[in-house]
This record gives structure tokens, C-alpha cells and sequence, in this order.
């Protein structure tokens, strides 16, 4: 019985120790499948691994985060940044929106890659002088719109259609013929306006009956200036111009024809006429009528002559008195039977309280205006515009308008709905960006709603780029006030991969930030060895561009354009600026905005002070890039080199450049280029 009890009493102590040991190695089981989780899933460890399993898992990743979504054909992978992620790392996928939240946190990422990687909050200091508030509020207003972009719904953004457009953009008609009275016509600006929905085409007319009124003292400066003791001018001037009504926000609407007869008030003191066009908010050379008939070799518009001939009061009435003695002439011919041309000449074609019936017409080769069935003045149309821009008629000045009457329009406007002008072709999409440095990168400052402008260029001088393995081209593009437009943007840059977002809310006085994103684009994206700046109105020559630059003896810093030397800043007027903006009396040697070159070693440099916060900040960005390169030349000298060839205010025989280029005069310049005849399309 004791031996029995003995023995249980030994079972069970060999049972409670062998639990004991079965735990413990359960125990340390579950530590060894603990340590080995955390271990696999450490990051540090993970990133290390190679093999198939974990190297495909990778790939896998990092190709999802590349690639395009959307529907229908042509969808791939991005080609903005296919190999390169946006440095510095603060990049407007980390810009904050007032109130705390990311403008990425937890939605739609695939914009990101096409948004620069400057980080456009450093422009908030006091280096920005008096652009700084401006700044701070494009900025934030930026990153809610770029927020907002960011997480559209994908399937929202339809893929952009090829074909020759349907839908309702595609079905909108305009009408053949417009009439309006006084009491119809549209105001605008304080300025009377007639909207031409689809422009104008060959052999449109539009016919105002209107009356000059009686003038009024002129004390503007810019007509009349007025001494001390002197009684103010007395004016008499009215405008009849076309006007593209679709214009860029931040700019005036473009003058297409600026037709501006002067009964009173002119510098000459005698009645003229004077005709011209606007395009982006920069005049061309004015035709002036003061009475003459175009001399004999000046060349004429569809067989008409620019300027006719009207009687003149240049002394004593002269011409009056050589009209009696003609007319006099004349009836003495007729009571002898000889037969003799007498010209009776005619008066200025606008008197003050008078009635007049104008009729301006549209040719082949430019506007012509007549006044009581009498030809007055004929203008060539100019750079930059075709008919079709011509989507207003603005009049203004003294006058009172009594009709306007509109026939011969178009019915349909190729550019009424962008998405239907682009062509989305895969041929115009951006390849991948090369793994080597390239030898220049060209920046092409664009608004977001310049859609048929980008496919200008990418339809001509940019397609030879896109061959190239040692050159890249991308468009800068701020974000539009608009949603609309920054959505059809989103499906553009998608597509074409030839897009980069700087995530600020567009301004004309901030355009200097897309060059800073220039830079940083050259200088840590592509390691470019150059960089080139231009507007999306250049047409560049590039490849006679580069043997310019290839000139220069290698390892030299350089900054080449069209310079200007001791410019002083304009005080009065329009494009004045005051001494708060430029306290200085001059501007330091800078290259005209449309087109200018510089090496990588001044990219670098304007880069690191912006990084510092040390750069100063210039509405125009140009004279800022002028001065940043005059403070790099103060530790290295550098190489300043002017040509004529980059052109900014058209275009002259064997240029670099040509400013002031719309669509169609790119295609005519880029198939005279493929001819070999690198001529102008339309010179200034």
C-alpha cells in the first residue's frame, strides 16, 4: 500500500515535471516564431533581401506606383518621371492646406509625379519683398487646388478621346450673321462689345453705324501734357477693335485689330488713323494713316493699298485750293472735249456729330476698312493671330453707337472645346526620361489654359526633341483659378507625360517661380548640363542653339540670349514699377524672358541660395534671373553672351528663337525647317 502510494506520488511528480518542461519549450517556441516575425518584418531587414520573392515584390510595388490609370487606348506608363523621384523631398506632395491636412493624405497619389520638386513654401520669406504676400496666398490657395486635383475620383477624368470630337463641344453651332441695336449691345470693361462666338473667316464683314461725338478736355498724361497755365487738350478719338475674348487670366484680351481714328488730340495735330494689334500684353509697330497714299513700292494687302489718300489743311488749305483748280480744269476739258482724270480727293472719312457706316472686311492677306463705300485704310494681318481669334468686337472712345451688323461668320470654332483641338496622338507622348545626365533641358513656361499653344510645340520643334536621348523638354504649368481647367490639365499631363505642375495658383507677377522649377528641374531631375528657358509662344531652333552653345570653351560658365545692358526700370504707366518692388536705377545685364541659356554650375548655384533662402525675388523673371547670375559672377566669372538670333519680338532671318509664334505659324516655320529653309513665317 505504501509502495502503491510511493509510486503514485512518483508519477505525478514526473507528470507535473514533464508539463513543465513541455511549456517552457512552448515557450521558447513562440519566442523563436516571435523573434523571427519581427525580424521578417523589419524594414531594415526586408530591403536587404535578395531573391526572386522578395525582388519581384518590388518590382511589382514600385511598377504600380508608376504606371497611368485611366481608360480606353493609350493609357501607359508615366513617362514625366519614370526613374526619378521629385528632389528635394519636399514636393507638393507634401504641401500643407491651412488646417492641418496633406494635400495627398490618403487619397488619389498618381499626380504627384507630375508636380515639381521645389518646394514653393521657401519663397514665404523676406527675400520675396514685396511679392511676398502674393506668394503665400498663391501658395496655399495651390495646394488646396492641387489637394482638390489629387483626389478626383480616376473614373471622373475620362480618357481623352482621338477622334475629330462628338458631344455636345463638338455640336455647338454659332450663328452665320449678328445684328444689334444700341440698346443690345453688351457692356464689358465700360467698353461696348459684340461677341463673335467662333471668330471670323475669310470674307467676313462687320458694319458699325455710329456718330463721332463732339470732344472733351484730355487730361491724361500719356495724350496730352499739360504746363503750367496751359488750358487742357480738347480730344476726339474713338477704338474699333477685335478682340480674343478667350483670354489668359491675368492678361488683357489680345488686340487681333486695334483700329483707332484721331479727329482731335493726336501729336501731329492733324486728324490720322492709326492701326495695330496686341498680343500678350505686348504692342506691335504701329500703321499710321495721316492723310498720304501708301507710297508707290510699299507693299499692299490683297491689291489694296494700307493708307488711301484724304484732303489735307497743311497750309492755308492748300489742298482745297489745288481741288478748286482742278475741278476748274476739269470743266474747261469738258466744254473743249478733251477727256482728262481729275482726282477731286476726299475729306477725312470722320466728323464730329456727323453719321458713318463702316464696313471692316476680312481678306487673304488682311483687314480691310471702309468708311460710306470708300476704301480708307487696309492692315496684313499679323504674328501671333488667325481669324478665328477674333471671338469680340470691342468699341469704345467717343462715340455713339447706333448698329452693328455681323455676316459671313463661321458656324463652328476649332479650338471650342480644347480637349477637341488636341490631337492625342501617342506619337506627341514624352518617352522616358534617359538614366544619364542630358546635355541641355528646355523648360517651357506655359498657363494652364494654353492648351493649343502646347500643341504647337509639341507638334513641331519638341518632336525633334523627343528623338533625342541627350535632351528632354517639359512644359511648367501653375494651377488654373478654375477647376474645370485644371481638370482637363490633369488628363493633358497624364496623357502626354510632358507636364509639370508647380502647385501655386497662377499669377502674372509669380511667373519667376516656374523658372526657379526650371532649374530645379535640370539641375535634380535630368542633371542637365544646360538649361534652357523659353515661353510656349518660342519656336526654337535647337539644334542651331546648341552649335552656339558648343562655341563656348568647355568647363565655362555661361548665360546667353538676347541681352540688355543697363536698363532702366520703368516708373510711370502700365509696366511701371515702383522703388519698393526695384529701389535701384538700373537693372543688372539680364537675357529677354523668351529664350535664354545657362550652364548647370549657375542652376546649381540659383538652387542652393533658394534652398538658404537667400534669393531675392523680382516680379519679372527674367531681371531676377539677371541678378541672380550677377551675384554667382561676383565668385566666378561668367561667360555673357548676346545674339540677336534669340529673338523676342518676332522673328528675323536665321534665328535661335521666335517669339510671338502662335500654333499655325509654328507649323509654317517647323515644315520651312524640315525644307531646310529656316525662314520666318510672318516677321515683325
Amino acid at each position: 500500500m505504501r509502495k502503491a502510494a510511493s509510486a503514485g506520488v512518483s508519477w505525478a511528480g514526473a507528470g507535473a515535471s514533464f508539463r513543465r518542461r513541455a511549456m517552457e519549450g512552448l515557450a521558447a517556441v513562440l519566442l523563436l516564431y516571435a523573434v523571427l516575425v519581427l525580424a521578417l518584418e523589419s524594414p531594415f531587414v526586408s530591403t536587404s533581401l535578395s531573391g526572386g520573392g522578395a525582388g519581384a515584390g518590388a518590382g511589382a510595388a514600385r511598377k504600380l506606383h508608376l504606371s497611368i490609370g485611366g481608360t480606353g487606348a493609350g493609357a501607359r506608363g508615366a513617362p514625366a518621371r519614370p526613374t526619378k523621384e521629385p528632389r528635394p523631398a519636399l514636393a507638393a506632395a507634401s504641401i500643407s492646406v491651412p488646417g492641418g491636412a496633406s494635400a495627398r493624405g490618403g487619397q488619389d497619389r498618381r499626380l504627384s509625379r507630375f508636380a515639381t520638386g521645389l518646394d514653393v513654401r521657401l519663397l514665404d520669406s523676406a527675400r520675396s519683398g514685396a511679392l511676398r504676400r502674393s506668394v503665400a496666398d498663391a501658395v496655399a490657395a495651390g495646394a488646396r487646388a492641387f489637394a482638390d486635383l489629387e483626389g478626383l475620383d480616376p473614373s471622373a477624368v475620362a480618357a481623352p478621346s482621338s477622334g475629330e470630337g462628338g458631344g455636345a463641344a463638338a455640336a455647338t453651332r454659332c450663328p452665320h450673321s449678328i445684328a444689334l441695336t444700341a440698346e443690345e449691345l453688351g457692356v464689358r470693361g465700360g467698353r461696348r462689345v459684340v461677341e463673335l462666338p467662333c471668330g471670323l473667316a475669310l470674307g467676313s464683314h462687320v458694319t458699325v453705324a455710329a456718330t463721332p461725338r463732339a470732344p472733351h478736355e484730355e487730361r491724361n498724361p500719356a495724350i496730352a501734357v499739360l504746363r503750367d497755365g496751359e488750358r487742357p487738350a480738347m480730344v476726339s478719338q474713338f477704338m474699333v477693335e477685335l478682340q480674343g475674348l478667350r483670354a489668359v487670366d491675368g492678361e488683357d484680351p489680345p488686340r487681333v485689330l486695334h483700329f483707332n481714328p484721331r479727329l482731335r488730340g493726336d501729336w501731329s495735330g492733324r486728324p490720322v488713323i492709326e492701326q495695330n494689334t496686341c498680343y500678350r500684353m505686348n504692342w506691335g509697330a504701329a500703321q499710321r494713316c495721316d492723310g498720304w497714299r501708301s507710297r508707290p513700292d510699299e507693299e499692299t494687302v490683297d491689291g489694296l493699298v494700307k493708307c488711301e489718300k484724304w484732303i489735307r489743311d497743311d497750309d492755308d488749305r492748300l489742298e482745297e485750293s489745288k481741288t478748286t483748280s482742278k475741278t476748274a480744269a476739269w470743266w474747261l476739258n469738258r466744254l473743249i472735249g478733251q477727256k482728262e482724270e481729275v482726282n477731286f480727293g476726299w475729306p477725312f472719312p470722320f466728323v464730329e456729330g456727323r453719321l458713318f457706316v463702316l464696313t471692316l472686311s476680312a481678306g487673304l492677306e488682311g483687314y480691310h476698312v471702309s468708311v460710306d463705300g470708300r476704301h480708307v485704310t487696309s492692315f496684313p494681318y499679323r504674328t501671333g493671330f488667325v481669324l478665328e481669334d477674333a471671338t469680340g468686337l470691342s468699341l469704345n472712345g467717343d462715340l455713339d453707337v447706333h448698329s452693328v451688323i455681323a455676316g459671313s461668320l463661321p458656324t463652328t470654332h476649332p479650338s471650342f472645346a480644347p480637349q477637341n483641338y488636341l490631337e492625342f496622338s501617342t506619337v506627341w507622348q514624352a518617352p522616358p526620361l534617359p538614366d544619364e545626365p542630358v546635355d541641355i533641358f528646355i523648360g517651357v513656361l506655359s498657363s494652364a489654359n494654353h492648351f493649343a499653344e502646347r500643341m504647337g510645340v509639341r507638334k513641331t520643334w519638341m518632336s525633334a526633341v523627343l528623338k533625342s536621348p541627350n535632351r528632354v523638354a517639359r512644359f511648367f504649368v501653375a494651377l488654373h483659378g478654375r477647376k474645370e481647367v485644371n481638370v482637363e490639365l490633369k488628363k493633358e499631363a497624364e496623357f502626354f507625360g510632358d507636364i509639370v505642375f508647380v502647385p501655386y495658383l497662377d499669377n502674372y507677377d509669380l511667373v519667376v517661380m516656374k523658372t526657379l522649377a526650371i532649374c530645379e528641374y535640370g539641375v535634380h531631375v535630368v542633371s542637365a548640363k544646360y538649361v534652357m528657358k523659353c515661353d510656349d509662344d518660342t519656336f526654337v531652333r535647337l539644334d542651331s542653339v546648341v552649335t552656339a552653345i558648343k562655341k563656348v570653351p568647355s568647363g565655362r560658365s555661361l548665360y546667353m540670349g538676347s541681352m540688355n545692358v543697363q536698363h532702366k526700370p520703368l516708373r510711370h504707366g502700365k509696366w511701371a514699377v515702383n522703388y519698393e518692388e526695384w529701389p535701384e536705377e538700373v537693372y543688372p545685364s539680364y537675357a529677354n524672358g523668351p529664350g535664354y541659356v545657362i550652364s548647370s554650375d549657375i542652376a546649381e548655384f540659383i538652387m542652393s541660395e533658394f534652398m538658404k533662402q537667400k534669393l531675392t525675388l523680382f516680379k519679372m523673371e527674367d531681371v531676377s534671373l539677371g541678378l541672380w547670375v550677377e551675384q554667382f559672377n561676383r565668385t566666378r566669372p561668367v561667360e555673357y553672351i548676346h545674339s540677336d538670333k534669340f529673338c523676342p519680338f518676332g522673328c528675323v532671318p536665321d534665328y535661335y528663337t521666335a517669339h510671338y509664334q502662335s500654333p499655325r505659324l509654328m507649323l509654317c516655320m517647323w515644315q520651312k525647317l524640315l525644307e531646310g529653309k529656316p525662314d520666318c513665317c510672318n516677321m515683325r
